[in-house]
């Protein structure tokens, strides 16, 4: 096998079920985008679903352990856990613009998916995390939170921006330009917003 065949074949995957979602993808369509035959692309992946599959762990293998990593590093502040998270997450989804919405959908239709990448990759340790938030609502810096709530606002505040773009941009009234403005400041605001809806 071919690895830059193969690797061609991904990168048409990958835009084709960026435009059409997975379920509404064609082997064909496929085949046409890299520049190969159909029996090619079954010849390198077998079927759509393992096509699919391997297009994920792609993606979410350069996502998630970066965030995972940071989450359970053991000489990172709080402060600055939240700091790199952000960071991470919004220079990746402009690099990136239709991935969170892909990654989304991919784990809302196949969770399975997901459960292979933290096989993987292993879960990420939280403890220390929490530990951490327990010695901050202790000393009264921040409220007492739960690794839960944490994960859910912190990563709300992250992804929501992107995946509801099109939505906001209507909303508000700006145009594109505008609205990646106030992206590349968004890992500033989200540490600044974040932490203030954890004071006590």
């Amino acid at each position: 096998m071919d690895p830059s065949t193969a690797d061609r074949i991904l990168d048409a995957a990958h835009r084709v079920f960026l435009r059409r979602g997975t379920a509404g993808a064609r082997t064909q369509e496929i085949a046409a985008e890299a520049g190969v035959n159909k029996a090619l692309v079954h010849y390198y992946f077998g079927t759509k679903e393992a096509l699919a599959d391997a297009v994920f762990q792609r993606v979410a293998s350069v996502l998630l352990p970066s965030m995972f990593g940071v989450l359970s590093a053991p000489d990172l502040s709080l402060a600055e856990r939240v700091r790199r998270v952000s960071e991470r997450q919004v220079a990746f989804h402009r690099a990136h613009p239709y991935m969170a919405i892909y990654l989304l959908s991919e784990i809302h239709m196949a969770p399975e998916r997901l459960d292979s990448l933290v096989g993987r990759h292993g879960r990420p340790s939280l403890e220390l995390l929490q530990s951490q938030l327990d010695a901050a609502a202790a000393a009264g810096t921040i409220r007492p939170v739960t690794i839960t709530e944490f994960m859910v606002n912190l990563i709300s505040l992250l992804v929501f921006p992107v995946v509801a773009r099109p939505m906001i941009r209507h909303i508000v009234g700006i145009g594109e330009a505008e609205y990646d403005q106030f992206l590349d400041q968004r890992a500033e605001q989200v540490v600044t917003f974040f932490f203030a809806g954890l004071r006590p």
